[in-house]
């Protein structure tokens, strides 16, 4: 294959395809995450000493005038609850589960602050889990701002240090396929796994429900050292990822690390191998893992282990000899010290045992790709690694599980699909956002593509399919299982796709750089209303995505505390998620042709198929055509006679 060198550069930082060098590779990433953390920092510093208070409000980005007070306690950790001072609902926000914040007084730059992550939300109030709560919490008013994940970047920094170190038994044998090194890199790839010491069973199959793409892709992966699964949408990637690792377990593999960028994601895994019976454990912050998950978290069986009696009896021992200090003196009372800190130790020193006997009797560990390089997990050695949700993740976020010892290393993801985040544009620019899985594609490796969808009408998939997969997605669903819902003037009842042209005006939002579209908006809520009043859907089963943050909160305030439940998100918060019906508002509108970034095709992949039973787009055809593969789709669409000119008039 013939690859550049060089394929972005910013500065002095080169981007390689294939890395010759591996001080290269090293002085690349280590500068990429710097500025990442640098404008991320930037840009809140920013926030903090250059926007109105107006302006920052609007954003969703800090809640101001909070009363505190405290409400028990999550696995140890204090849960503060803020609510505003006269009672009244919680303005437009975008703090949710699992989100890192902190909480002030007012000028969290120049004073003390306090670090938390979010337990949940409603409209009138937030919880917030946090290590040290304030002892003057329900004094005063309090602030609760967005703030820099400075823990992702020194644990990528540190990924990269083990990843191209030469000393120690860190990183992994993988490291010279992954910088592309070899000639060929398929049959590099296609080599069995070297792990020693097992001995193993042949793979079985045997009443695992799974088509025969699935099947393809576990046994082709379960046989060698570096794979990579390409499930498009609703071709059941992550389904297949847990019966994958359940066959690897029953092959005698194991202990295995299986990782994603999202906690979202690694619940998802966790749950599907809790379900097959797998003995799963969850690696990281109880906060961030779904309500259901929580007893399969690491902190919950250290909690529930026998060893916990020998801990509770230790504190006492601590607490007694705490009440007496006040009445000695010299000598007695350096001696008590010492009997102290000889207690905490013991205390230490049986936590590691628990925990160690906790994963050492589990089969998979599940943890974000950045909860991977947790101390805690300084010690073990995972000969296999499963990523999922690989293509949204950077590469240095990637490496942090890999160079936990791999030696077997499987990428599953879809990279037609939206590519990582990253918020820092010289870094995205400089090659940030080109993930590990995407990288290695490019330079030759094949991917074993998932081909049977079971979540979209043929209708919906029709497009996807022809656009951005080659036409190689069959249906797994019939049309009669996924029948157009009643309530919404379809064009074509047995096709239930719309475009509904809306040729009004887009406003720039003053908080920030995004976008709203009141015309649309105003239609949104409409066909919400419509779709509603025949009784065959639930609320629940409509989903609102836009590009745009500030249509979401434009059609948030307009549908008010009558549509609480109606889910309504951006595209990118959308990824791996689903609706019976999906209503898509474009927003872009205005006499120069300008899309800004819907003329990514991979956030608009992502956005025409979340929806099983209808899909209904709502824009300007005019600004819309002027993208090439929105053009396409309309083209498509007006071929189908499914242009839906009819509902601005009915």
């Amino acid at each position: 294959m013939n690859t550049r060198s060089t394929q972005k550069r910013y500065k002095d930082v080169i981007y390689e395809e294939r890395w010759k060098k591996s001080q290269d590779h090293f002085d690349c990433f280590s500068t990429l995450i710097k500025i990442e953390l640098d404008d991320e920092l930037k840009q809140v510093e920013d926030r903090w000493k250059n926007w109105s208070k107006q302006k920052i409000v609007k954003a969703g980005v800090a809640l101001f005038d909070l009363k505190g007070r405290s409400s028990g306690r999550f696995f140890g950790d204090s849960i503060l609850v803020f609510e505003n001072r006269n009672g009244s609902h919680l303005p437009f926000h975008r703090f949710g589960h699992g989100d890192m914040v902190i909480i002030s007084r007012a000028r969290p730059w120049a004073e003390k602050i306090v670090e938390g992550v979010v337990l949940d939300r409603n409209n009138s109030r937030i919880r917030i889990v946090v290590k040290d709560k304030p002892s003057d919490l329900r004094k005063g008013g309090w602030r609760i701002d967005k703030g820099a994940n400075r823990v992702a970047h020194d644990r990528m920094h540190e990924a990269l240090i083990s990843f191209h170190s030469t000393e120690g038994d860190g990183g992994t044998v993988l490291r010279d396929l992954l910088l592309c090194q070899p000639h060929d890199i398929q049959a590099s790839a296609q080599r069995p796994p070297e792990i020693r010491g097992q001995k193993l069973r042949p793979l079985s199959l045997e009443g695992m429900i799974l088509d025969d793409s699935q099947v393809s892709a576990i046994e082709t992966a379960v046989n060698q050292r570096f794979s990579i699964i390409q499930g498009p949408p609703g071709t059941g990637k992550t389904h297949t990822a847990v019966h994958l690792l359940k066959g690897l377990i029953d092959m005698g593999r194991g202990p295995i690390l299986a990782t994603a960028e999202s906690n979202v994601a690694v619940d998802n895994l966790l749950e599907g191998l809790l379900n097959l019976g797998v003995r799963a454990v969850r690696f990281g912050k109880p906060v961030k893992v779904r309500e259901n998950l929580r007893e399969a978290t690491l902190d919950a069986h250290v909690a529930a282990h026998p060893k916990q009696d020998e801990i509770n009896f230790i504190k006492e021992e601590n607490d007694t000899i705490k009440s007496q200090l006040h009445d000695l003196k010299g000598k007695e009372k350096g001696l008590a010290h010492r009997d102290i800190n000889k207690n905490f130790r013991e205390i230490r020193e049986i936590e590691q045992k628990i925990f160690d006997d906790v994963l050492s009797k589990s089969e998979v560990v599940c943890c974000t790709n950045i909860g991977a390089g947790h101390f805690t997990l300084n010690n073990r050695k995972f000969s296999i690694v499963l990523i999922d949700e690989a293509t949204q993740a950077t590469e240095p976020s990637s490496l942090v599980p890999i160079v936990k010892g791999a030696r077997q290393l499987i990428l599953v993801g879809d990279h037609k699909q939206l590519p990582p985040t990253v918020t820092s544009q010289s870094a995205e620019s400089s090659g940030l956002s080109i993930s590990l899985f995407d990288r290695m594609l490019k330079n030759g490796m094949t991917a074993h593509m998932l081909t049977k969808q079971y979540r979209m009408h043929p209708t919906i998939r029709e497009f996807p399919s022809a656009r951005f997969y080659d036409n190689r997605l069959e249906d797994g669903c019939s049309a009669t299982e996924r029948p157009p819902a009643a309530g919404f003037l379809w064009p074509d009842w047995d096709k239930p796709v719309a475009f509904v042209p809306v040729h009004g005006s887009e406003i720039h939002e003053d908080a920030g750089s995004s976008r709203s579209n009141m015309d649309e908006a105003a239609v949104v809520i409409q066909v919400v209303r419509d779709l509603l009043l025949p009784g065959d859907l639930k609320i629940e089963d409509i989903g609102i995505i836009s590009p745009y943050a500030g249509q979401v909160r434009l059609l948030r305030e307009m549908l008010g505390d009558d549509f609480n439940s109606l889910e309504v998100k951006t595209v990118d918060g959308y990824q791996g998620r689903e609706k019976e019906i999906i209503i898509l508002s474009t927003v872009r509108s205005n006499s120069e042709g300008k899309v800004g970034f819907l003329s990514n095709y991979r956030r608009l992949n992502v956005a025409l198929t979340r929806a099983k039973r209808g899909l209904i787009v709502i824009g300007d055809d005019r600004t819309l055509r002027n993208d090439s593969t929105w053009d396409s789709w309309l083209s498509w669409v007006e071929d189908s006679k499914l242009m839906a000119w009819h509902i601005l008039n009915s």
